[in-house]
């Protein structure tokens, strides 16, 4: 290990980091998850802990193919568990106060689609947005220093009916703590961008963060459509983007920010090496692109915010000055008011 990376990991909890791409089905650590699925009776597959946790995380690089084998296999169970306005308060709660002890991340968006946690229209989604407001809240009181926001996800896989539903909770918690809008999930053919023009534009006018999954696997596309028609200020991902000149060249122009997210790249196969790696970020930062590093999901990727930009320090992919950039890109990038 080089002076450099040992700085870095020095000055570990000295420095203050900012989150913005985790999904709340990610960043709940599986023992917390099976306590909760137990006080609530949730059937699971298996009643071997071990086993549950090989089902709730991702152990290994390309160990899933694709954004689609990742939902279905370890979002259905983190979801279904986070079903309840109970196990929500605790997971937001927990996930902020977690962070900030052992990242020291002071500034943390947390993201996830409330739909898929009312268990087919069961449990009210007015209950669940306001049990996280409420985690996030109490975790305000016991971290003075710390600032959340929360991110809902709007997803590809639903109607367009369900996703405006979602984006009208949106508005409605707007005041409390709601502070941007995301589109997830994996493409489908049923699935047009086109359709959510209007509705992005409007949130945006709102005042509402607009964060989209693109430019992740698939074409690009959807990820021209979604910068030229739609501009958010951030995009999830966004790597395929190191193919197009005059697309990073957009990114630049209109200040979009890319969230990248290591270790989620390499487990879900997007990324197939450290090589691959390499080729794509330099690209990106090269080509002048604004670049934030985030977990996507740290227990469910076995990672935390420290272990990511270490390990882009140690691979050198970038450098330490970089990094420190991308750290400052973070808190700059944020949805969260500065008031």
């Amino acid at each position: 290990m080089d002076s450099r990376s040992l700085h870095i990991h020095h000055h570990h909890k000295e420095v203050p980091l900012a989150e913005l791409h985790t999904h709340l089905g990610g960043a709940v650590d599986a023992a917390i998850l099976w306590t909760i699925a137990h006080e609530q009776g949730i059937r699971l597959p298996t009643k071997d802990y071990w086993e549950f946790e090989k089902m709730v995380t991702v152990n290994t690089h390309g160990g899933l193919h694709g954004v689609r084998q990742l939902d279905q296999e370890k979002y259905h169970w983190t979801e279904l568990i986070q079903s309840s306005p109970l196990a929500m308060e605790s997971a937001v709660h927990g996930t902020i106060g977690g962070a900030y002890r052992a990242n020291h991340i002071v500034l943390h968006e947390i993201r996830y689609n409330p739909m898929k946690r009312n268990r087919g229209g069961e449990q009210d989604l007015d209950h669940i947005i306001m049990a996280t407001i409420r985690g996030m809240e109490r975790a305000f009181l016991e971290y003075e220093e710390v600032r959340a926001g929360i991110i809902l996800c709007l997803d590809r896989t639903f109607p367009f009916r369900l996703n405006e539903i979602i984006y009208q909770k949106a508005l409605k918690y707007q005041k409390r703590g709601i502070i941007g809008i995301d589109l997830a999930g994996p493409p489908r053919k049923e699935f047009h961008m086109k359709d959510y023009v209007d509705l992005f534009r409007e949130a945006k006018q709102r005042g509402f963060g607009i964060t989209m999954h693109t430019g992740e696997e698939g074409a690009l596309q959807e990820m021209r459509l979604v910068i030229e028609k739609i501009e958010p200020q951030r995009i999830g991902h966004g790597i395929l983007a190191s193919r197009d000149r005059k697309l990073m060249r957009q990114l630049l122009e209109k200040h979009i920010v890319l969230e990248l997210c290591p270790t989620s790249n390499l487990n879900i196969g997007i990324v197939k090496n450290l090589r691959e790696m390499k080729r794509i970020y330099r690209t990106l930062y090269e080509a002048g692109v604004l670049l934030t590093i985030n977990t996507d999901g740290p227990e469910m990727h076995g990672t935390n915010l420290w272990k990511e930009i270490n390990f882009l320090c140690d691979h050198d992919i970038f450098s330490r000055k970089e990094l420190d950039e991308m750290i400052q890109n973070a808190f700059h990038a944020t949805f969260i008011s500065q008031s």
